[in-house]
C-alpha cells in the first residue's frame, strides 16, 4: 500500500499550491491588463493622427454612410465614437456646449468636423458631438451624429 503522505498532501502543502496558482492567475491578469492598455494607447495614438484619406475618399465615405441610413429609414446616423482623450480638454467644452468647442478636437474627430463644415453643412446637414457615457461621473466617450431631418 502507498504511503498516506504520497496520497494526501498536508493542508499546508495544499495552501502553498493554491497560493502559487493564485499568484500565476494574478500575473496572467496583470499581463493581459498591460497588453490591453498598450493596445488602447496605440489605438488612441492612431486616432489622434490624420486618417490619411483624400478629400474625395472622405466625401464618398460620408455619402455611403448617409445613403445607407436613408435606405434604412433613418434621419440621423452616428458616424463615429471616440474617447474623450482625443479632445484637448477631455470633452469638457463639448459637455458644457461652450462656443468654440470644436477647437478642442484632434485627429479623426477634427477631420469629421471639417468634412461636415466644408461639404455637409452647406447642404443642410447638422452635426452633434455629445458625451455618451460618464464613467465615475466624468465625461467619457463622445459620439458624432449627422442628421438631415427638419
Amino acid at each position: 500500500m502507498a504511503k498516506i503522505d504520497d496520497l494526501i498532501p498536508s493542508a499546508k502543502e495544499i495552501q502553498k499550491q493554491t497560493a502559487l496558482k493564485e499568484a500565476q492567475k494574478a500575473d496572467e491578469m496583470a499581463k493581459r491588463l498591460a497588453a490591453t492598455e498598450a493596445e488602447k494607447h496605440a489605438l488612441i495614438e492612431k486616432l489622434s493622427q490624420p486618417s490619411g484619406l483624400s478629400e474625395d475618399e472622405k466625401v464618398k465615405l460620408a455619402s455611403t454612410v448617409i445613403q445607407r441610413a436613408v435606405r434604412n429609414g433613418l434621419t440621423e446616423v452616428q458616424v463615429y465614437r471616440f474617447p474623450n482623450t482625443l479632445c484637448s480638454d477631455r470633452g469638457r467644452a463639448i459637455n458644457q456646449m461652450e462656443k468654440g468647442w470644436e477647437k478642442t478636437l484632434n485627429g479623426i474627430p477634427k477631420e469629421i468636423f471639417q468634412l461636415w463644415s466644408d461639404y455637409l453643412q452647406p447642404r443642410g446637414y447638422r452635426i452633434r458631438y455629445q458625451i455618451v457615457d460618464f464613467p465615475g461621473g466624468v465625461p467619457g466617450d463622445i459620439s458624432i451624429t449627422i442628421s438631415w431631418d427638419g
